[in-house]
């Protein structure tokens, strides 16, 4: 009999993994499409908090809406604008920069022979070779220009969204099988995955200004570059503020030499200590509710299944996940492995 009874069980399990992995493989080949449109869905959870604020000041809709749109417009063609810019700028000077690498890498090989430091020159070229190091610089450079290409179609879908956001809830409410449990359910997935990205993206912009303007003092090249690069991949949980500071790094190096570079590592250190483990903490209070490794892996899979744009957005989509198996018995169990608060489970209805 138990056997029987474990069959059925069984057999929804590895159904359910079969459509977790036709899901996963869907994503992964829509990717092009998707990205841009969870891009734009974020944007404008970000800035949803603004359009409110003018409908509780008795702003009359079509005018919050009319303005929100205008303010989106100007300041994506200003961003683009700039970025291009220092996108352009910076592809024209990469051959100087590789040539003032190398320069730098030959020193790093005298100087130590000059100590008696014998080193497999040959092996640590291949490390630290100015073309690995110019060939990362190029991929940033091509996924920040993949995603001004793509720049106005996002803006686009943001847009529509504000257009349809007067009544977007009232359509959703009036969908067969949405109760007021589910509702609410829908409300607090919206509202976590909300207050994440607006408190994450003023921390991410104080550190991309304070990189900006570090940049600028040791005058460092394209300084408004590194801070949209500190800006953008401090959305990566644990590593994204190391790859932001290594551009910042290489340049200091090939303009002025080891002692700026260590002065722009400091530099980097500092803000993100104060900005990541001082003052984040104080401004998003208790933290996610998830645990360290299950960021880790969603980074990881998020980053494999939609490319750099899914390690930006893996915490708020894994947020998201995990609100929605907490509301419903079946994954609540799923949810709970999810958590770095074991005790919060018991809460569930």
């Amino acid at each position: 009999m138990a056997q029987s009874d474990t069959k059925p069980v069984v057999g929804r399990g590895l159904m359910v993994l079969a459509a977790l992995v036709i899901v996963v493989a869907g994503m992964r080949a829509a990717a092009p499409l998707l990205v841009p449109f969870l891009l734009a869905v974020f944007i404008a959870v970000i800035i949803a908090p603004l359009f409110v604020a003018m409908r509780r000041r008795r702003v009359p809709t079509a005018l919050a809406l009319v303005l929100m749109i205008v303010l989106l417009v100007v300041l994506g063609l200003l961003g683009i604008t700039v970025v291009r810019a220092s996108l352009d700028g910076f592809s024209a000077k990469v051959p100087e920069y590789q040539e003032r690498l190398q320069t730098e890498t030959q020193g790093l090989w005298q100087w130590l022979d000059a100590k008696g430091i014998d080193v497999p020159e040959g092996a640590l070229s291949e490390v630290f070779s100015p073309q690995v190091a110019m060939r990362y610089l190029g991929t940033v450079t091509s996924t920040l220009s993949g995603l001004l290409a793509e720049g106005f179609l996002i803006l686009l879908v943001v847009v529509f969204i504000f257009l349809e956001a007067a009544i977007l809830p009232a359509k959703i409410r009036a969908l067969p099988g949405v109760s007021g449990e589910t509702w609410g359910q829908l409300e607090q997935l919206v509202e976590h995955v909300q207050r994440y990205m607006s408190l994450k993206t003023l921390t991410c912009l104080l550190t991309g200004v304070l990189v900006g303007i570090m940049a600028a003092a040791l005058g460092i090249d394209f300084p408004v570059l590194m801070g949209l690069l500190a800006f953008l991949l401090n959305f990566v949980p644990n590593i994204g503020s190391f790859i932001a500071a290594i551009p910042g790094v290489l340049l200091a190096l090939v303009q002025y030499g080891p002692g700026t570079a260590g002065l722009a590592i400091g530099g980097y250190v500092v803000i993100n200590v104060l900005v990541g483990n001082v003052l984040e903490p104080r401004i998003m209070g208790r933290g996610l509710g998830i645990s360290p490794l299950v960021i880790l892996i969603s980074m990881i899979f998020w980053g494999w299944a939609l490319g750099a744009v899914g390690m930006l957005l893996s915490v708020p989509l894994t947020i998201a996940a995990k609100v929605g198996l907490e509301g419903l018995p079946e994954t609540r169990w799923i949810a709970l492995l999810m958590s770095d608060r074991p005790g919060e489970a018991k809460a569930g209805p």
